[in-house]
Order: structure tokens, then C-alpha cells, then sequence
């Protein structure tokens, strides 16, 4: 039984990894290493964090960005946006210098066992460990509104299903959303020659300023210094205390996670959006229904006019919602119980454990809790180095009497023959 099973191979998951193993636990890794960079963003994206925000997490602080853009002979300098390309080719990198091998098969369950839990992976087989953490970025909490739940993925997606967007060449797509994800999405679709327009519910676009110089005067960086989240103050505090951020009180967590630092387009995609863009602010999708074809939109206006427009697909860049009811990969009688946040997501203790014994939670689901910097590349830092210790507080605590429910009334009802990792043959009774 391992000490430490983490599922997910994105910066969290990897980040978490390498202070794992630099502190001896014997773990294991499952997942597509930087699988969202690398499947689920087109070519041409830019990360809209400065690239020396960007680094994950190694403990000795050896394996940043920077160093790996030094040995591939390019410089990441302050103020010039990291393609996304590169900086999925730096977590491949990371992951070979500071994470155990990275096992790529799909974990599609984890439920609880004698002394701490089990994984099943995608051919069946499973792995025992003391502790868990599920760093799975955000791709099982796409949020597309209820509005377009009739159209069929023919005719809606959402922003983070494309990792390449040349099949709307030359076809009519609406993006809805005003956030980054929802700029430049649209600028790369006007730029390969597609016509697209931006429904937003806000009246006007919000644009991130260019930062400031690195090097400025004292008094300047006193006013407004530098942070992984943007310039200030209030930036500092999410960026740098995030243990500081859960000490507030849980309604005022709540509504800074959901409303903090968003929805604005980065500087550098404005000039590509504003002249080549049709922008329909102030307007919310209110029917959205098949028409000859194509996809009919009614949308309804701050003053209460209606309009309606066609385009053959809808593109949903409307965010992500990390609720409790999403981790799908968690025992229905785990995910259950899990203690909950009035928005939804998993509460989760100072050092990233959930209500669950053992059973450990990273990355955007733990917003609510530590604060805006959970939804950024930023975060993973003070996660990792947090969590892991957890884990081996946990480890030395002993292993948790952990719930089984109806263990003993299933058993020689619901037992199963399993594999382990090696994949010898055992009989798992009493667990789902």
C-alpha cells in the first residue's frame, strides 16, 4: 500500500508529486501529464500570468520556468505572455526531473478500503493508499449554461473542448462569455477567417493593464507591488497568505472566490479583439434553439429589448463551478458526505483535507477556501508544500477508520475480483 496516491498530472498534481517524494513518501502518479495545455487549448493561446508567476513547484526551487526557457534558448521576461505550447513542453520537462514516472491511464474511481482507499484505473486494475489527493485541474467543472441544454454538441461546446479550433474555418460562431477565455478564443477564430461575434451580460468589456516595469521606483512598488496575481495590495493578500485568506469568515471567502480578479481580457489580446470582433454587450441568451439548420439565439437586452441572431455553433466560455457534486471519481457514499461550502465546493481543513480522513483536495475546488490564487498556476507552491505536509501528519497519525457503509452486509453479496497494480489476482469484498 502506498503512502501517497495522487490523481491528476497537471501543475498541481505534479507540483504536489515532487514535494511527495523529496520528502520519501512511496507514492504513485496517474494522469496525462499538463493534459488540459496540451488537449484542450488551441495553438496560439498565451498564459495570462507573468511566466515568473508560472513556475511549478519543486522544493528546492530549481525547476521554474525560466531555467527551462534558458536551456531552450529563449528568455521569459516580465510583460511577454508564455505560449501555452511552451509551457506545457516545461510541466513535460518538470515532470521528468521531479516526479516518479507518471502513470497515464485514466483513474475512473476511488473509494474507501481497510486503512485508507483504492483507486480503480480505465483497464480495471486498482492501487491501495494511505492518502489520496485529487488535483484534477478543471476540466470535470465546465459550467455551460442551462439556456443552451437543449442544443446538441454539434451546435454548443465549451471553451475548453478545443484544442484546436480550424474546424470553424470559414463558419458563423458566437463565443458568450467576457472573460479572457472568451477573447482570445474569439481573436483566434477571426484570425483563421471565421465569423464570430461576443455576446456578453456585462455593458462593457474589462481589459487587464499592461503591467508596470519590473525595475521602478521604491515608492511605486510600495504603492502597488508586484505579485503572481497582478499588481496591489489586495493581490498580495491572495497571492501570498493564502492561509491568512481562509482565517476570513466563510460568507466573505465565498464571495471573493466568485468574484475576484474577473472576467477582464488581458492587455495584449485587446488590439486583436476590439476591430475584428462583433461585440453584442449588455445582451443575455434568453432562448436558444435549432432553426433550418442552424442555431437560433434570442437574447435579451439590459433595457429589455429583444433580438434574435443565427450561427451555426455556440461556443460556452462561461467558466468553470467546482461543487462537491462533480467529483465524479469519488464513491457516491464518500462524495455524499463530504462536508460543503454554501457555494457548493468541499470544504477543506489548513492543509488541503477534506472532511473525509485522509482523502486530500487541490486546485480550483479549494478556491473557496484559500482564495483566488487556487485558480491560477500560482497556487500550486503553496499547495503543494502545504498539503504534503498534511499527508504525512495523517500518515503519522495512524490510518483513519475510514466509511465503508453496508461493508458488512454486502460482503459475499457485492464482493469482486480486482487486480492490484502489478495485477495480481485478490478478492476485494465489502467495498464499491
Amino acid at each position: 500500500m502506498y503512502d501517497l496516491l495522487v490523481v491528476g498530472a497537471g501543475p498541481y498534481g505534479l507540483s504536489i508529486a515532487s514535494h511527495a517524494a523529496a520528502a520519501g513518501l512511496s507514492l504513485r502518479v496517474f494522469g496525462r501529464p499538463m493534459a488540459s495545455w496540451r488537449d484542450h487549448m488551441p495553438r496560439g493561446m498565451f498564459l495570462k500570468s507573468e511566466p515568473w508567476a508560472s513556475s511549478l513547484s519543486d522544493p528546492e526551487g530549481r525547476l521554474r520556468l525560466d531555467t527551462y526557457c534558458a536551456e531552450q534558448g529563449v528568455r521569459a521576461r516580465h510583460g511577454e505572455p508564455v505560449p501555452v505550447e511552451m509551457f506545457a513542453s516545461y510541466g513535460l520537462w518538470f515532470a521528468r526531473h521531479a516526479v516518479p514516472e507518471v502513470d497515464e491511464r485514466m483513474v475512473t474511481g476511488v473509494h474507501p478500503c481497510p486503512g485508507g482507499f483504492e483507486a480503480v484505473v480505465e483497464d480495471g486494475r486498482s492501487v491501495r493508499a494511505r492518502t489520496v489527493v485529487l488535483a484534477v485541474g478543471v476540466l470535470p467543472f465546465t459550467e455551460v449554461p442551462a439556456v443552451l441544454g437543449e442544443l446538441g454538441p454539434e451546435h454548443v461546446s465549451h471553451s475548453s473542448d478545443h484544442g484546436d479550433l480550424a474546424r470553424f474555418r470559414g463558419k458563423d460562431v458566437t463565443v458568450i462569455g467576457g472573460g479572457q477565455a472568451a477573447l482570445e478564443t474569439a481573436a483566434l477564430l477571426a484570425e483563421q477567417g471565421t465569423r464570430v461575434r461576443v455576446i456578453a451580460r456585462a455593458g462593457g468589456l474589462r481589459w487587464n493593464d499592461v503591467p508596470p516595469p519590473w525595475d521602478r521606483p521604491w515608492w511605486q512598488s510600495a504603492r502597488a507591488p508586484h505579485t503572481g496575481l497582478g499588481c496591489g495590495w489586495r493581490n498580495w493578500f491572495y497571492a501570498e497568505r493564502p492561509d491568512a485568506f481562509r482565517a476570513l469568515p466563510e460568507s466573505t471567502r465565498t464571495r471573493i472566490a466568485a468574484t475576484a480578479l474577473g472576467p477582464a481580457g488581458a492587455w495584449w489580446v485587446r488590439d486583436r479583439v476590439e476591430p475584428a470582433v462583433e461585440l453584442l454587450l449588455g445582451h443575455e441568451v434568453a432562448a436558444a434553439y435549432t432553426a433550418q439548420g442552424a442555431v437560433r439565439l434570442e437574447t435579451l437586452g439590459r433595457s429589455g429589448e429583444l433580438t434574435s441572431l443565427d450561427t451555426e455553433h455556440v461556443i460556452a466560455a462561461t467558466g468553470f463551478r467546482a461543487t462537491r457534486d462533480r467529483l465524479g471519481l469519488l464513491a457516491e457514499d464518500v462524495r455524499g458526505t463530504l462536508a460543503a461550502s454554501p457555494d457548493g465546493s468541499p470544504c477543506v481543513g489548513r492543509e488541503f483535507e477534506s472532511s473525509c480522513p485522509g482523502l486530500f483536495l487541490a486546485g480550483l475546488v479549494t478556491a473557496s477556501g484559500f482564495g483566488p490564487a487556487m485558480r491560477f498556476v500560482h497556487g500550486a507552491s503553496f499547495t503543494a508544500r502545504t498539503l504534503v505536509r498534511g499527508v504525512r501528519r495523517r500518515l503519522r497519525t495512524g490510518p483513519a477508520r475510514l466509511p465503508v457503509p453496508g461493508a458488512r452486509e454486502r460482503r459475499g453479496v457485492l464482493g469482486r475480483r480486482v487486480t492490484d497494480g502489478a495485477g495480481a489476482g485478490r478478492e476485494a469484498s465489502g467495498t464499491r
